[in-house]
């Protein structure tokens, strides 16, 4: 987390930024957790410590995360935007439950060595790239498996 912070700090001095408490517990609260979180899930996490905080705080300080190379925005298809933190050279990819919208993060290092072939067979050198895999979820636990087989 001090890496973050440290990346975080520059990037508010070159854009002029402050650091405020409240900004400051919005930044921590979410270099804490491991969740894909919404602004909702995050203002529920910051207002445990300060209950004054807005959500034009956290959605601003999401934000400036985000412009900074902080924060990664993610779509899962549940109409939700979805953050988390964007740790350098940390690479992960994600299996979604299609009943559930439980997300699960993997690492497979013959997916990751397949993407930099196809590019560079195709005359690319791969900088980075996203992969979402939807499936249904097959966990007898699932909390919507009995939905689903009602259909």
């Amino acid at each position: 987390m001090e890496e973050l912070k440290a990346r975080l700090e520059k990037y508010m001095l070159e854009q002029g930024l402050r650091s405020t408490s409240q900004r400051r517990i919005v930044t921590d609260t979410f270099f804490d957790s491991n969740e894909h979180l919404s602004i909702e899930e995050l203002l529920a996490l910051v207002r445990e410590t300060d209950p004054k905080i807005g959500y034009a705080t956290v959605y601003r300080t999401l934000k400036m995360l985000k412009e900074g190379g902080l924060a990664y925005e993610r779509h899962f298809g549940d109409g939700v935007a979805r953050y988390e933190v964007a740790i350098e050279d940390d690479h992960h990819d994600h299996l979604i439950c299609l009943d559930c919208d439980e997300v699960f993060e993997f690492e497979n290092e013959a997916i990751e060595r397949l993407q930099d072939e196809q590019a560079k067979e195709l005359g690319f050198k791969l900088k980075h790239h996203r992969l979402d895999l939807y499936a249904r979820c097959m966990r007898e636990n699932c909390p919507n498996k009995k939905r689903r087989s009602k259909k």
